[in-house]
């Protein structure tokens, strides 16, 4: 397989660790992106590895028993380590390592510690199998403050740091799950949710949803519960395992949304890039990928989607290591891609502990983008992507290429839902600007009834970036026969633009026109200007007479744009002066404007005229007298 046949590769620089060992430990922190390489319970060194310096450390610690979890706060001031079910110690890093442990237990005698979890720079919970427990951590005193607990049967857990919502799993099954939101110094409790389960409850009961096939994400800037279902094992044949993806709605409540129809079974991973739901499946080696802002089946309540694209594996990754024959030379391995040593957290993250490796999954998206056949999902599919739009210009161009031989009607459909995007993003910022409601926005289009929600897109393509990197490319294109369809796709875009109620920037009508005349298509021409396709506007007014040796008509045209303004009155007496058309701009109405620039000296306020030929005439009105005496004062100079 070529480069171009992969949508999915593991970042080129990946976070190097000490690979696990019997004497080496490794744990990884996924709040702040540290691993933590422990040896021989600390006392030979913990090497911490994050995704910057800062983040970046060494130290020693007293062996106190084998490591269960550690994990510093957000601040790095606080080092909390987990060796017992019962307890975790804390270290204080304020000027340096602090040698004297202090410790908090569990408040319950009976409970055991499932893990923990820092929520702010001075608070943690801990998670035990009868509840929660919220501390505050005061580093001065080496003593923890209880804030506020929680009792509850809890099966396992997972957390979100950036939604800062935890999911206990609850019930004989386990697939029961409570909500908790954390805020400062207190926690909320949410409304609880089942899980639907494929498999037969088994009596007695067993737990069933583990906590391996449950990721807490987030995505298009929803925290999502994303549930892997796995195919009943009693089922010979049928349609594979599902993912179901549970968002939730105002932070309250959990909904089914959406279905992932996976058509495969086994084992499988979740990692979210960019909003993009990724599949791995280590049976076949290769990576599904969602968009679950494309529409999809949908029986009014549940959307039910496919992969984007067709399964295919992650870019063969090579890894540089010391050579063992010669410590100056690096040699190179091959990386085991999806391989059973493979542990994936989110977002996109993959760490492989024996090989002491820490991977970010990345997108391929212009790889991606030769993947996908429907134009107008791939669009759709771009502008949602915070790198897509060098992609999706290289896309247009492709799209709009005379060689490509593509469609009309599919290039007004592409066009149609880049500017909904383009529209949407005008009315956010008229809304920010002027404080007024979506629907008084001169750019809302009427609805004809129930709007889905979609997200907000990463990736606008105005008409600047149509005009710079689209057009004027392909106008040079637009000799010989292909130029019809370079003129066509423009006027195409211009419909779509007014469909959308977005104003057409006078440029691309003078690109439009422009081309137009170069082709010598006049009669063309024509009938757009008369039947008002163009916007008229002074600009265009100025190009057209300019245009008037190669069609003399444009002279026409051009006056009668300016009269349509009404605002061009001087305007439009130049041009007829300037054509020595003096009696056409004396019987124009506004007869000042020739006055003013023929005698500007002539046509005062005053009741006499300046150059000394006229006399004031009694019993005439101010204006009847000022009309005498411009005349007089013509035949005379």
């Amino acid at each position: 397989m070529s480069s171009n046949d992969f949508c999915l590769q593991l970042s080129d620089f990946p976070i190097r660790f000490e690979a696990v060992s019997h004497v080496t430990n490794v744990f990884y922190d996924d709040s702040n992106k540290q691993v933590f390489a422990v040896r021989s319970g600390g006392v030979t060194g913990v090497v911490v590895k994050g995704p910057t310096e800062e983040l970046s450390t060494s130290f020693r610690m007293e062996d106190k028993g084998p490591v269960i979890s550690i994990k510093f706060s957000p601040d790095q001031k606080v080092l909390a380590i987990q060796r017992s079910k019962t307890s975790v110690e804390f270290l204080n890093f304020l000027n340096g390592i602090d040698c004297l442990e202090y410790s908090q237990s569990c408040k319950g005698k009976s409970n055991t510690i499932i893990g923990f979890i820092w929520t702010s720079q001075n608070e943690i919970v801990f998670v035990t199998d009868n509840g929660i427990e919220l501390f505050q951590v005061v580093p001065e005193r080496r003593s923890l403050k209880a804030l506020k607990n929680l009792t509850i049967s809890v099966n396992w857990f997972v957390h979100c740091p950036q939604s800062k919502l935890l999911m206990l799993s609850t019930g004989a099954y386990g697939n029961s799950i409570q909500p908790l939101q954390f805020k400062k110094g207190n926690f909320l409790k949410l409304n609880k949710f089942d899980v639907e389960m494929l498999a037969v409850m088994k009596t007695p009961p067993k737990l069933c949803l583990l906590e391996r096939d449950v990721t807490l994400a987030m995505v298009y800037g929803q925290a999502c519960v994303i549930v892997l279902r796995h195919q009943p094992a009693r089922v010979d044949r049928g349609p594979g395992a599902e993912v179901l993806i549970y968002t939730m709605e105002k932070m309250l409540t959990a909904k089914k949304s959406h279905i992932l129809r996976l058509e495969k079974t086994g084992r499988f991973a979740v990692n979210v890039v960019d909003n993009l739901i990724l599949v791995h499946h280590q049976a076949s080696k290769t990576s599904m990928i969602f968009d679950v802002s494309l529409s999809g089946d949908s029986d009014g309540y549940i959307s039910y989607h496919h992969p984007i694209a067709m399964p295919l594996p992650i870019k063969p990754f090579i890894l540089k290591i010391p050579s063992a024959q010669m410590s100056s030379e690096l040699a190179e391995v091959n990386c085991e891609l999806y391989s059973p040593n493979w542990v994936v957290f989110q977002p996109d993250i993959v760490i492989d502990a024996k090989l002491g490796c820490l991977w970010h999954v990345e997108l391929c998206l212009s790889n991606l983008a030769l993947m996908i056949s429907d134009k107008c999902r791939l669009v759709d599919c771009l502008v949602q992507r915070k790198a897509g739009k060098l992609v999706l210009l290289n896309v247009l161009r492709r799209l709009l290429d005379p060689a490509a031989g593509n469609n009309l009607g599919v290039i007004a459909d592409v066009f149609d839902h880049l500017n909904d995007v383009y529209r949407n993003f005008l009315e956010v910022e008229m809304q920010s600007q002027m404080a007024t409601p979506a629907s008084s926005s001169p750019f809302s289009k009427p609805s004809s009834g129930p709007i889905a929600t979609t997200p907000k897109a990463a990736v606008v393509i105005d008409q600047s970036d149509m005009y710079t990197s689209v057009f004027v490319p392909l106008s040079e294109k637009a000799d010989g026969p292909s130029g019809k369809l370079v003129v066509a796709v423009m006027i195409e875009y211009v419909r779509s633009l007014g469909d959308s109620r977005i104003p057409v920037q006078h440029y691309l009508y003078e690109l439009l026109i422009n081309t137009m005349v170069h082709r010598k298509a006049f009669f063309q021409l024509h009938q757009l200007l008369q039947y008002h396709v163009v916007t008229d506007s002074k600009p265009l007014a100025c190009l057209l007479l300019s245009l008037e040796n190669l069609y003399p008509a444009a002279h026409q045209l051009a006056l009668d744009m300016l009269k349509r303004l009404g605002t061009a009155n001087e305007e439009i007496v130049e041009v007829l002066l300037s054509k020595k058309q003096i009696l056409g701009a004396l019987r124009y109405k506004h007869k000042k404007c020739v006055i003013l620039i023929l005698f500007p000296k002539v046509y005062q306020r005053k009741r006499y005229c300046r150059a000394g030929v006229c006399k004031e005439i009694p019993g005439g009105g101010q204006k009847h007298w000022r009309r005498r005496c411009f005349l007089r004062c013509f035949q005379i100079f």
